[in-house]
């Protein structure tokens, strides 16, 4: 492999990934932020993220020589071969996505590039975004190619360097098999298409996983009324070819960065273009619907009023793996639960201890979470929350446990004497003494 110049635009989760795989993989990397703090942590290797594999890959590259980090758009730009843009495009205020960094990025670097260099949208953008950029470069010669990234927080460098596939999307057709090429070598399947298709990907894949998790959520309050066991219904639904067995576990609801952004792009795009996504719409309502159904069986658990009850929260990040508290479930239901008038105290293994997460005081234990608590919900699913010690938190304060994510090893929860409210499972509370 002939070793590229490569300039990545953004230093966030996919930019960092970005840059720090491609040097893993022997490329020549600048990475530039217009953060000039985070440029001054990330060239100590300091990334700020809890991602596995991250740090050691940036430090690896750093130490190399392979991987450096500048402030703001660097001479640099007009000797590279290729820049990846991964700046974010959060969502705006009709719905679609806001193009203002893109456009920053492309006003300040655009008349800096090389003619043979090959400008490659990493960000998620809505169909047409390259189409319009290209008709806008400011370089002539420069080819704009499509390159969304499929990475999850927790295992983004795994899903770097080992990806399900790589999609390239450009109407210019030599352009998008360059871009490629920086992939050769991994064992994935690779798309090259149009760059319509390629941005469609990114969204209709995500908005597919959200209406999976909707749908699956809507499946366990039904199972809850008709005294059948969503495991076990979707078990049988996973153990389809067709369906799959992955994300078919219910919840508090989807969050994160991409899922709640991408779904409301996606429907912008759709009315826009004046398509009926009815299907989309329903499943960002449902979702929508989920932290409310949740605190009702919070409230339930307490006994109908939550005013000055104390609730301890397990898991406050929208999943496990990652520290990212961006839309998170577990924060959209503690809202809700305040409104109420519970007092939460909350733990999450990435989260810093004696700090507040919305209205939830972050304690270092999840035993002192719960130790004065009337009910303890489980919201994010850190596996070592089936490890707890049960028999230990029924003998401090008995509290009763709502486990949103169906992750508690139900026996064990019971037979110490805890009442357990599971979603999507039929009766099956029991009640033993602490001995």
């Amino acid at each position: 492999m002939v070793a590229q110049r490569i300039a990545v635009v953004g230093a966030g989760y996919v930019g960092l990934t970005t840059a720090a795989c491609f040097a893993r993989l022997g490329h020549d990397v600048v990475c530039t932020d217009v953060d000039e703090a985070k440029v001054d942590a990330l060239s100590r290797a300091d990334i700020g993220l809890h991602e596995p594999g991250l740090a050691r890959s940036v430090s690896n590259g750093l130490r190399a020589g392979k991987l450096r980090f500048v402030h703001g758009a660097p001479a640099e730009l007009s000797e590279v071969d290729f820049v990846f843009v991964a700046v974010p495009t959060p969502t705006g205020h009709d719905g679609a996505a806001d193009l203002t960094a893109v456009e920053a990025v492309l006003e300040q670097a655009g008349d800096r590039l090389s003619p043979d260099c090959v400008l490659v949208i990493k960000s998620t953008v809505p169909v047409g975004t390259i189409s319009r950029i290209t008709a806008l470069a400011r370089c002539p010669g420069v080819a704009v190619v499509s390159n969304p990234e499929f990475l999850r927080e927790g295992h983004a460098v795994e899903d770097f360097l080992h990806p399900q596939r790589v999609v390239v999307g450009s109407e210019d057709e030599a352009a998008a098999r360059r871009v490629a090429a920086l992939y050769a070598g991994m064992d994935a399947p690779t798309l090259i298409t149009g760059s319509a298709s390629a941005e469609l990907v990114k969204y209709a894949s995500n908005c597919f996983l959200a209406m999976k998790l909707s749908y699956v959520n809507t499946l366990a309050e039904l199972c809850e009324e008709l005294g059948a066991d969503i495991g076990d219904v979707t078990q049988g639904m996973g153990l389809d070819q067709r369906i799959g067995a992955t994300f078919l576990t219910p919840g508090p609801g989807w969050g994160g960065s991409c899922l709640p952004k991408d779904t409301q792009a996606l429907l912008a795009t759709a009315r826009a273009a004046e398509v009926d996504f009815s299907l989309l719409d329903a499943a960002i309502a449902t979702n929508d619907r989920q932290a409310h159904r949740v605190a009702a069986k919070v409230r339930a658990a307490a006994g109908g009023s939550l005013t000055g009850v104390p609730v301890g929260l397990l898991g406050l990040t929208f999943k496990a793996g990652t520290d990212d508290l961006r839309d998170s479930p577990a924060l959209a239901v503690a809202e809700l639960l305040a409104a109420e008038g519970a007092v939460l105290t909350g733990y999450d293994p990435s989260a810093t201890a004696d700090r507040c997460a919305g209205p939830v005081c972050v304690v270092a234990s999840p035993y002192v979470a719960t130790e004065n608590a009337s009910v303890v919900v489980v919201l994010t699913e850190w596996p070592e929350f089936a490890e707890l010690d049960w028999a230990r938190m029924a003998c401090g304060g008995r509290p009763v446990i709502v486990d949103t994510r169906d992750l508690l090893p139900a026996r064990k929860v019971r037979e110490a004497g805890l009442r357990l409210i599971s979603m999507g499972k039929p009766g099956q509370e029991q009640r033993h003494h602490c001995e």
